[in-house]
């Protein structure tokens, strides 16, 4: 296996895992009902953590799949998985 595979690969399941973990966060709170008040200024930012990590896990899934199997593609889901990481990294990075 190439190395440009194995590092989409590690990219890709860190990408699922975390959103995963964000949906099952969510269904959590769909289940605290008596807390909604409480929990009320996190679901934006929740909400805003499923869109990133869903569309980044959709992306990683994407070019990983194009890499393995060589398709002509697969250099522009790589492009687009780049530019979504380092949009997350100057989003979220910690600003001093």
């Amino acid at each position: 296996m190439r190395p440009l595979t194995v590092l989409l690969g590690i990219i890709m399941g860190s990408s699922v895992a975390l959103a995963v973990g964000l949906a099952m966060t969510a269904i959590v709170f769909l289940f605290l009902g008596d807390y909604a008040a409480r929990l009320e200024s996190e679901r934006l930012p929740l909400l805003k953590g499923l869109l990133w990590s869903w569309s980044l896990a959709a992306v990683a899934v994407a070019a990983f799949i194009g890499e393995l199997r060589l398709r002509r593609w697969r250099l522009w889901p790589a492009l687009l998985l780049v530019a979504m990481l380092t949009a997350l990294g100057l989003i979220y990075w910690p600003r001093t």
